[in-house]
């Protein structure tokens, strides 16, 4: 589910680009300082934006620095940190876990199963924080599993939905009056990440046997366009709660995330489908 949220690195500013590595290197930094090592084994682009768009919103008070770490020992970075990013680091650790212990069960992976292992007394820590979130996560988590295990019946709505319900709950930091529209928010984030997801498995998930919501709908002539229909939808509702929250910190690196950057990896696979073509 990680690996959608991404900048557009082809249009952004050298100022905005080193924006976004200092976010990236303060959750890092975030996840080690909370969780340890192997916190940091979970750190996501993903996580970052959500870090990004709380200080926008909140703008807590920010920290930064330089320093050296594991990740680059010899040549000091940048790092920027606030409150939002301590909460995007717990609820990376508690999402990645639960996502390890789903693919262990569904599938028996013995690296998820160390994966998960890796960080359990992270996700222990953030569970003791977060109770009621990570009992939402796990029920929606198991709720998808429950959709998987019956086979794709051509209801692409209800597992998206229930992504963009678990999706919307982390992005919801505090009781206020923002919880509504960061909800929406990520609730539509959410649907784009997991159908970009299911999109880019698709040829993978047709030769292993695998789970797909897409697999109905396949050959069908239309197919790619319902795709990007769909997934232009659901990342423009998310945009447009975005435009509707008064972030003016780091706005412009995240309209290049939301507009651009997330799109990097459909046109990848569009790439891709054209190189098979002419092979």
């Amino acid at each position: 589910m990680f690996g959608y949220v991404n900048v557009n690195r082809e249009t952004l500013s050298p100022e905005n680009e080193a924006r976004f590595r200092a976010y990236y290197c303060g959750l890092c930094r975030a996840l080690r300082k909370r969780h340890g090592l192997t916190g940091t084994l979970t750190l996501s682009n993903d996580m970052t934006f959500l870090a990004m768009v709380l200080s926008g919103l909140y703008e807590p008070e920010e920290q930064s620095g330089r320093e050296i770490c594991v990740a680059h020992p010899l040549k000091k970075h940048d790092w920027v940190a606030t409150e939002a990013t301590d909460y995007a680091a717990d609820m990376n650790v508690m999402l990645a876990y639960h996502l390890c212990m789903d693919d262990w069960r569904d599938e028996k992976k013995p690296l998820s199963l160390a994966e998960a292992g890796l960080v359990r007394r992270g996700y222990q820590r953030v569970k003791a924080r977060y109770p009621e979130k990570c009992e939402f996560i796990a029920d929606m988590i198991a709720a998808l599993s429950d959709l998987e295990k019956k086979g794709p019946d051509g209801d692409i709505d209800a597992p998206t939905n229930l992504t963009g319900e678990l999706i919307g709950e982390l992005f919801a930091w505090r009781e206020d009056e923002w919880k509504a529209p960061l909800t929406r928010m990520g609730a539509a984030l959410g649907r784009f990440i997991y159908l970009m997801d299911a999109y880019d498995d698709l040829p993978r998930d047709l030769k292993k046997g695998s789970y797909n919501p897409l697999k109905p709908i396949a050959d069908a002539p239309d197919y790619e366009d319902r795709c990007l229909d769909a997934l232009t939808m659901h990342i423009a509702e998310c945009s447009e709660v975005f435009e509707m929250l008064p972030i003016l910190r780091d706005a412009g690196l995240m309209r290049n995330i939301l507009y651009s950057g997330v799109w990097t990896k459909y046109a990848y696979i569009q790439s891709r489908k054209e190189k098979g073509k002419q092979k």
